[in-house]
């Protein structure tokens, strides 16, 4: 039996994921399918409209057999950190396949790309040099491949793709790499084809009729707002409330905390205090991550010398739990089902943030200790 990795977000899960697994399933029609998926926010900064516990059901729903949540000190970072703590989960589960989106579709050329930037001597450099001309980072390395390749590599997928490829071959992991072609433009915010952009439906929600775009099972958890303005109320608060300590926050980099204070008290969403904010050097998204890292209070010393080392289970199906039956005697990190018997400095980290989720969401009932959800 194939085990099939997949690494993803569901924010929300849409006919473009379903379109991901149903074409794994005809890859390897008798595999077993590990999810690792961000929880409470995402690899962008942004917060997840639907909680951990409703992807893990919607992710069952349509056929994964096994969940595993991607800390959130992982899941809020730039690509190569994100693929970090999601390939060693999946090396750790012994997985031997991973399938993702690509834009290009082209596996090799990753691995050969992946090879250069971890083997070449001059690439660092390189991209140091455009990183020094004010580029930011995602353009530098793109422009570094392409002076050393004469291959352009800058779409959001095969970006992330090649990140995952790095770490399989840095992790010296035994996992093979496969694509399926990305069928959308992932910054698409047009509602305009039966696949669509995560991006799309997040800003469509309350405006459009979203239900042609989602599996059924997704939109019956759509269906109500989402108190996601609550975010910048919390976030203004922490900014004006701590003022410089905010540079001791992970990815709040020196001098862009000034920024930061110079325009919090003049804007009045999100939106517009990261559209001040940004600059040629830092992106919408890294911004966007900078905020949520203050808000959550993650600092420049929780974030030294990470690791994976707990597995927490989400959910699983018959097939999900015959396997990690099978490997677990095996494993060489504490798989985690049942949070309060439990003690890790990451898993206390992941706790804290669901709170603040929780808050975000005005949700006063969600249940951030509960047990796997078990599809039979």
């Amino acid at each position: 039996m194939k085990i099939i990795g997949i690494i993803c977000e569901y924010n929300p899960f849409h006919n473009g994921h379903l379109y991901h697994l149903k074409k794994i399933k005809e890859m390897y029609p008798s595999s077993c399918i590990i999810l690792v998926m961000s929880s409470s926010f995402t690899q962008r900064g942004e917060i997840s409209i639907l909680n951990k516990w409703e992807k893990t059901d919607i992710a069952l729903q349509y056929g994964v057999d096994l969940i595993i949540e991607l800390p959130f000190v992982f899941s809020t970072q730039s690509a190569d950190i994100f693929a970090l703590g999601a390939i060693s989960i999946l090396n750790h589960l012994k997985v031997d396949t991973i399938v993702f989106g690509s834009e290009s579709n082209d596996p090799n050329q990753l691995i050969e790309i992946a090879n250069i930037q971890l083997n070449n001597p001059n690439y660092n450099k390189i991209v140091k040099d455009y990183l020094d001309k004010g580029e930011n980072y995602p353009t530098a390395l793109s422009l570094a491949i392409n002076q050393l390749y004469n291959k352009t590599i800058s779409l959001p997928n095969d970006l992330l793709g090649l990140s995952y490829v790095k770490e399989i071959i840095k992790q010296q992991a035994n996992i093979e790499i496969k694509t399926i072609q990305r069928t959308n433009d992932f910054h698409n915010k047009k509602l305009n084809h039966k696949i669509v952009s995560a991006t799309a439906i997040r800003n469509n929600l309350d405006n459009k009729n979203i239900k042609k775009y989602v599996p059924s099972f997704t939109y019956q958890y759509l269906k109500e707002k989402y108190p996601t303005d609550n975010y910048f109320t919390l976030l203004k608060y922490k900014i004006i409330s701590e003022q410089e300590n905010i540079k001791i926050y992970q990815t709040v980099d020196e001098g862009i905390h000034h920024r930061i204070l110079k325009y919090i008290d003049e804007t009045n969403s999100l939106e517009e205090l990261i559209q001040k904010i940004k600059t040629k050097r830092y992106t919408y998204n890294k911004i966007h991550r900078m905020l949520t890292h203050i808000l959550c209070s993650f600092t420049k010393e929780e974030a030294k010398n990470i690791k994976i080392n707990y597995i927490r289970v989400l959910g699983f199906n018959q097939k999900g739990i015959h396997y990690l039956n099978k490997i677990k005697k095996d494993l060489t990190i504490p798989l985690i089902t049942n949070y309060k018997k439990e003690y890790n400095t990451l898993l206390e980290i992941e706790t804290k943030i669901d709170k603040i989720y929780s808050l975000i969401m005005n949700d006063k009932n969600y249940d951030y200790i509960r047990k796997p959800i078990k599809l039979d």
